[in-house]
């Protein structure tokens, strides 16, 4: 199943829900308030009752597959909501919000907000298990990603007639990339040593081999890691037997392509959900076994227990992993 939008979940609402309940409740339906499932759990049928209305018997509440979802509460048919996700999760490099309201007939400040419930839904939350291992390369690098606008910008630290605003800069991104795996992206204040090795040392595992260029940075990488190599970028070393970064470079690459080219304007506060959908489409590759339908279904399953108001889309508390 492709983003082909004559599909009936994109057309009925009865089809759409049932799709949706699913992948949602693979075992039967689940209910969010109190986690009650099985005969705890009656469907209310009849004219009384709105379509894919659920009775708990444990806690008396009422839901429905959306309840405590990033589709909670939203006007949008879920019909769209799903052409919205097949659209997002079949692209490459993303698509636009100008798009997905052409392509819907729906407002552009709908679809905006849609995509960015749908690129929440993409986040990894939680405490995810370090990557590497034994005999696994980790390759780790940092880029940067738009000027930061002066309004935008922190107040720097200080005090009295010290403090003030921090002079225009750039977004600094870390990646950290297995090889042959899974890519983890931050959005950080600054690239640092002491920044960036706290976030390796709590996402990679010791025994992991890093691969990073020769900056300064990564100096006390081999403090914390079986082993550290590096190319040396301003010799115009790329690749040295098996030690390189053409991979996590590859995920910059693109990265880049699909914010400049696709999404071209995006907000400090914005970037790490983003970085979030980025990471989503480059776990769930092709290489890696997933096709169109697997990676929506993938989706599908992550809008539990995310909600996203929209006056306030950037307060989200971000995870460790973004």
């Amino acid at each position: 199943m492709t983003a082909n939008l004559q599909n009936p979940i994109f057309t009925d609402e009865a089809k759409a829900r049932e799709w949706l309940e699913a992948r949602v409740w693979p075992n039967g339906p689940v209910c969010p308030h109190c986690g009650s499932t099985g005969d705890d759990v009656t469907k209310l049928d009849g004219k009384a009752h709105r379509p894919g209305l659920y009775q708990c018997a444990g806690c008396r509440e009422q839901f429905t597959v959306t309840v405590k979802t990033v589709f909670e509460r939203s006007k949008i048919p879920l019909s769209k909501w799903l052409a919205a996700l097949f659209l997002l999760t079949a692209s490459k490099k993303g698509v636009s919000a100008h798009q997905v309201h052409r392509s819907l007939g729906i407002s552009y400040k709908s679809s905006w907000f849609m995509m960015h419930r749908l690129r929440e839904a993409m986040r990894s939350g939680g405490l995810l298990p370090p990557m590497g291992g034994i005999g696994v390369t980790v390759e780790t690098d940092e880029t940067y990603f738009g000027t930061i606008p002066k309004d935008e910008l922190m107040p720097k630290q200080g005090r009295g007639k010290r403090a003030g605003i921090r002079r225009p800069g750039y977004r600094a991104v870390l990646a950290l990339v297995e090889r042959g795996g899974q890519a983890r992206t931050f959005h950080i204040a600054q690239a640092d040593q002491n920044t960036v090795h706290s976030i390796m040392k709590e996402n990679i595992n010791r025994e992991t081999r890093i691969h990073t260029d020769e900056s300064g940075i990564y100096n006390i990488a081999p403090w914390h890691f079986a082993q550290h190599e590096t190319v040396k970028h301003r010799d115009k070393e790329y690749v040295r037997g098996d030690v390189t970064t053409n991979t996590v470079e590859g995920y910059f690459s693109i990265f880049k392509r699909g914010m400049k080219g696709v999404y071209q304007h995006c907000d400090e506060k914005h970037l790490h959900r983003y970085l979030a959908e980025f990471d989503f489409r480059y776990n769930t590759r092709t290489a890696l076994g997933f096709n169109d339908l697997m990676r929506a279904e993938a989706l599908a399953e992550g809008i539990k227990g995310k909600r996203l108001t929209y006056r306030r889309p950037h307060k989200v508390a971000q995870p460790h992993s973004h």
